[in-house]
């Protein structure tokens, strides 16, 4: 990575790796490429495609990196590390770039208004407030829940750019995504334990 692409805007690197004519890309290339602003670009890659129409389980394929690299953030690690089985693993270029074109508008349209303010959310604590926050969320991320993947999702996104940009607004959004995440998640814990206790009671009905 030269020293321009360093101070490029994410959109920007990512139409780059979009363009780039190899058939295929891999974690560690794609890491590579993002450089320094590594964790919070990788939270925004991994996890804002998960708001696009995707084939069966991709939300935990993208989610597992980030239940990787949200605690290597949150133990002071000043690069991201992936095991090379992922880090190494080819992703077909194509498929990657018609999500990042989708997803491009729209990231440029939030990096036009944000800007750096209420700073003091970030720093030795404030991020790994975030990276805590994002490990939990990944975990949920990975689960097979129906449609339960898309307010974790936003929120580790918005978490990503909001390190990025150090815009303690997309923080605080992000934030309040993830409390209605948690809310979320109980209320659908209840909703199926109440479901299942139905079944077994209706299942002893019919064997008494």
């Amino acid at each position: 990575m030269d020293a321009n692409e360093r101070t490029l805007p994410l959109s920007n690197v990512m139409a780059e790796i979009a363009r780039d004519p190899d058939p295929t890309v891999t974690l560690g290339e794609i890491i590579h490429r993002l450089g320094h602003r590594a964790f919070g670009a990788m939270f925004f890659v991994f996890a804002a495609p998960n708001w696009l129409p995707m084939p069966p389980g991709a939300s935990t394929f993208l989610g597992f990196p980030l239940v990787l690299l949200s605690p290597q953030m949150l133990f002071g690690v000043r690069g991201p590390w992936l095991p090379n089985f992922i880090d190494e693993r080819p992703i077909n270029r194509e498929t990657m770039a018609q999500a990042f074109h989708r997803l491009i508008p729209w990231l440029q349209r939030i990096e036009k208004v944000s800007k750096p303010r209420l700073t003091f959310l970030f720093g030795p604590v404030g991020d790994r407030v975030i990276a805590l926050a994002c490990f939990l969320l990944s975990l949920v991320l990975i689960l097979p829940i129906p449609f339960g993947n898309m307010a974790p999702a936003a929120a580790i996104a918005l978490f990503g750019l909001a390190m990025l940009q150090r815009d303690g607004a997309l923080a605080l959004v992000a934030y309040a995504i993830t409390g209605a995440s948690g809310w979320l998640l109980f209320i659908g814990g209840r909703v199926a334990i109440a479901a299942v206790e139905k079944l077994i009671a209706m299942l002893d009905r019919l064997m008494g």
